[in-house]
């Protein structure tokens, strides 16, 4: 049994490898199970150990009548952190946004000087989604301000950032009893100024609006916290 998990383990690593040979990104399709079978040399069932291996770790996913794609998540779990296992969750959530006031102004000054024509039609697209979203009443345009934040931590031309930045974010979402979906006022308005500044490649006025917009979500958390 050991030896199974040993090999289904040295299995995913080669489809590790080979992803990174062939530069597949994000949505790209894996070649079929055949063809991957002669790829890492192993027969179908451990292929297939080694498939579900990465799906759990968010780095594949499957998609029932299409294949085997890489995974938009990058490899990020839910909770790689352990942070449900903290016992003091509003302590925790206070300490996460500390965080994003650390990283994420600087993160938006970066995606100021390194952002791409792509990345900024992308962030233009996600605000004009998250205004309709949150015209219509809708909660879930919590994910697309979550997205917004991504994307601009990817924008910032930082590898570890933009695999950090996702994290802590999620985990707020996840984790923050105080947080209210119906709450936000603001946002849309500090969004403006922070996609201002990246297209107009100013730093400074991109940091800027980032602390603001940080220490008001902070503000924001600690007035509810004690009512």
């Amino acid at each position: 049994m050991e030896q199974h998990k040993t090999l289904v383990e040295v299995t995913s690593n080669k489809i590790i490898d080979f992803m990174k040979d062939q530069n597949l990104d994000i949505g790209d399709k894996l070649p079929n199970e055949y063809e991957l079978i002669d790829v890492v040399g192993v027969g179908r069932s451990t292929l297939r150990e080694a498939i579900k291996m990465l799906v759990s770790k968010n780095i594949l996913e499957v998609r029932h009548g299409a294949g085997t794609f890489v995974s938009k998540q990058k490899g990020i779990a839910n909770d790689p952190f352990g942070f449900g296992l903290i016992k003091d969750q509003d302590k925790m959530t206070a300490d996460l946004f500390e965080l994003r006031y650390l990283l994420e102004p600087t993160m938006a000054a970066m995606a100021a000087q390194h952002a791409t024509a792509e990345q900024i039609e992308k962030l233009k697209y996600l605000q004009n989604e998250l205004k309709r979203l949150i015209r219509e009443g809708d909660d879930t345009h919590i994910l697309v301000d979550m997205e917004f934040h991504t994307t601009i931590a990817e924008a910032s031309g930082n590898i570890a950032l933009s695999h950090i930045v996702p994290i802590i974010n999620q985990s707020i979402g996840l984790y923050n009893s105080n947080n209210d979906p119906k709450d936000p006022k603001g946002s849309i308005d500090f969004h403006d100024e922070i996609l201002a500044a990246i297209e107009a490649r100013d730093p400074v006025y991109a940091m800027d609006a980032m602390t603001v917009h940080m220490a008001m979500n902070r503000n924001k958390m600690k007035k509810k916290k004690s009512v």
